[in-house]
């Protein structure tokens, strides 16, 4: 049974409470947990020294952020440059408004009434999280722009051009999952899979498609090229230091949730699962994904520019395309209106 798609307005901002302190936390534990996976992948220990199995490392990493002085270079476009970071953090948080941690209601001690686990139920999630996915890479742009710094600069107009190529691939390959549940709601998607099958059986090509974009999307390895240390020095956020630097890389870690936790509503039935409460099946394929983050980047080279972007367009959207169109005959075909 689907649960009511609304819920008072006292529970629902309990709610986002409630989710802004797990996605902070979990940002810091997922900063420990890519440092000791990409260590056992380099045959290293990764950290040890602060705290028991280098636990308190997030702890000592935000401690030493907050204290790092604010600076402003001088050339800088003062007010978007302060700004800009904000931009890529709010975006990425707003995103997990419309994810289902679950399908059905939690009740509440003491009352009869029940806590639906989403903060609002969109009929167009989908194309909301694609929305709030290219409004952050704005802040990108301006960061890189406002810094008056030429290699800031390159960062911005690579993330410029990498978003509008992917965004594409990201958005096309979502469209083989709309045809065939005929929603575009995050909560529909994992209700039909849940009366069906996972979308992943019969649109692996979009899956795998997804997965690309998602990591593009999201500038990590072997996408990460607006960052790119070795080329850029530290791209659209070399000149950034303390809190401000600390929102962009809280902004690009909740961007990977966000990524993580549409793939596995979309493909994987999101919080359905057997034996399992539902936030916990939807943690185990989040976790999932994020590991694949993880093992990417220990394990492949950074892609030139010009390879980025023949990627996109030559190989990747012709195959969005084709599966697109392959889909839409399977479903005509599938309700008998269309014959061979």
């Amino acid at each position: 049974m689907i649960p009511p798609t609304s819920q008072n307005l006292g529970l629902t901002a309990i709610f986002m409470g409630v989710l802004l302190v797990i996605l902070l936390s979990t940002m810091a534990i997922l900063t420990w947990i890519e440092r000791k996976v990409l260590a056992r992948m380099q045959n290293r220990y990764g950290p040890t020294r602060t705290g028991p199995f280098g636990l308190l490392q997030p702890l000592a990493d935000g401690i030493k952020l907050l204290a790092k002085e604010d600076l402003v270079p001088a050339n800088a476009d003062r007010y978007i440059f302060l700004f800009a970071p904000l931009i890529s953090f709010a975006t990425a948080f707003i995103s997990f408004a419309v994810i289902p941690l679950g399908l059905e209601t939690l009740p509440l001690p003491f009352t009869s009434t029940h806590l639906s686990l989403f903060v609002s139920d969109v009929n167009i999630g989908v194309l909301f999280v694609l929305a709030m996915s290219g409004l952050g890479v704005y802040g990108i742009i301006l960061g890189g722009y406002a810094s008056g710094n030429r290699y800031s600069l390159l960062g911005g107009l690579r993330a410029a051009a990498q978003v509008i190529s992917y965004e594409l691939i990201l958005g096309l390959a979502l469209v083989g999952p709309f045809l065939l549940s005929g929603t575009l709601s995050l909560r529909g998607l994992t209700q039909w899979q849940q009366n069906n099958t996972w979308l992943i059986l019969v649109q692996a090509p979009a899956f795998i498609l997804y997965l690309i974009a998602g990591i593009a999307e999201t500038n990590r390895a072997p996408f990460d090229l607006p960052e790119a240390e070795s080329e850029l020095i530290g791209g659209y956020f070399t000149e950034y230091t303390g809190f401000r630097f600390s929102l962009y890389f809280l902004g690009e870690y909740v961007a990977m949730l966000v990524i993580s936790a549409t793939a596995a509503s979309v493909f994987l039935g999101g919080p359905a699962g057997p034996f399992l409460p539902g936030p916990i099946w939807l943690a185990i394929k989040i976790g999932f994904f994020l590991f694949l983050y993880f093992w990417l980047r220990a394990t492949l080279p950074r892609f030139r520019y010009d390879q980025l972007m023949g990627l996109a367009w030559k190989l990747l959207l012709p195959l969005a395309l084709l599966n697109i169109v392959v889909t839409a005959f399977g479903r005509l075909y599938a309700l008998g209106l269309l014959h061979f």
